[in-house]
């Protein structure tokens, strides 16, 4: 079992302690010209008591902790990013289901995709007119799924800028430290607006060896850019006509991207600050005992 320290930032106060004797010094030299009768061993002894409860203070702030198992790292999966159209067209309705809009289903399906991803870190990027990150990429997607659902139609304007999308997934997983970097890009529209086109985002994606799954809501997509996109990023594209046939693409893509156990080993951090804390708690109590 490693010890380690969670704010090892805090032993910059360890210093400090000299104050103990220093600052004692300054306060009763203002008092009395001369202080050497006054340094006996039962001053060190006090000094060396409080000395020692301020620097069991120090270690339990840092709170130290250790693990019970071995580390794993939390990155064993891939990174993942989900590229969401918010169009106007997402609105509609009759996608197999007319009580709701397309948009709806997708973030459904979403998060029934991501609980999936056991060992995956995610991030997500929304686009209409223009694209932005909704989401950096993170391990913590319980917190990602409550994030999707303030999402909503026409959030990013109603037009579809598809190498927006591509790009700003791509600003996602630039820092990203896995082997494996995957972008979902789904839309139901055809590439009409932002500043980068379609084929050079592809050209940074297919350079940093990203793949790219994209997949086309209802009728009216762009089924050959799609294509274009997906083969060129050695992904697959998909269609999809109603939730039925998109809940099965986001199947077919678990078993293209199977996603490993998480381990729990991490999980089994057991912290100990607990110990310096009543200790130092014990030896403040016999110190103020004169006061009682």
């Amino acid at each position: 079992m490693n010890l380690s320290f969670e704010y090892p930032m805090v032993f910059l106060f360890l210093p400090f302690v000299i104050c103990f004797v220093k600052c004692r010094e300054s306060a009763m030299s203002i008092y009395f010209q001369k202080t050497d009768f006054l340094k006996s061993s039962g001053v060190n002894r006090i000094f060396l008591l409080d000395s020692l409860i301020f620097v069991l203070f120090v270690i339990s702030l840092s709170n130290p902790f250790v693990y019970d198992q071995k580390i794993q790292s939390m990155k064993k999966g891939r990174d993942l990013i989900l590229s969401i159209d918010t169009s106007g067209s997402m609105g509609e309705r009759g996608f197999g289901d007319e009580s709701r809009s397309k948009f709806d289903i997708v973030m459904e399906l979403a998060e029934d995709f991501l609980d999936k991803r056991f060992d995956d870190n995610a991030g997500v990027v929304v686009f209409g007119s223009f694209a932005y990150p909704a989401s950096a990429v993170t391990y913590d997607l319980s917190a990602l799924k409550k994030m999707l659902k303030y999402l909503y139609v026409g959030i990013a304007s109603n037009n579809t800028a598809i190498g927006e999308a591509i790009e700003q997934s791509l600003r996602l997983l630039k820092y990203s430290d896995a082997k494996k970097k995957v972008i979902i890009l789904l839309t139901d529209g055809r590439h009409n607006s932002g500043r980068i086109s379609p084929k050079d985002a592809l050209l940074k994606a297919k350079k940093r060896g990203v793949k790219i799954y994209t997949i086309g809501i209802g009728e009216d997509f762009d089924k050959s850019l799609l294509e274009k996109i997906a083969k060129e990023s050695k992904g697959k594209m998909f269609d999809a006509k109603n939730k039925e046939e998109l809940e099965k693409i986001y199947k077919r893509i678990d078993s293209l991207e199977p996603s490993p156990l998480r381990s729990n080993s991490y999980l089994n951090k057991r912290t100990l600050f607990q110990y310096p804390l009543l200790l130092s708690l014990a030896l403040l109590l016999y110190r103020l005992r004169r006061y009682f």
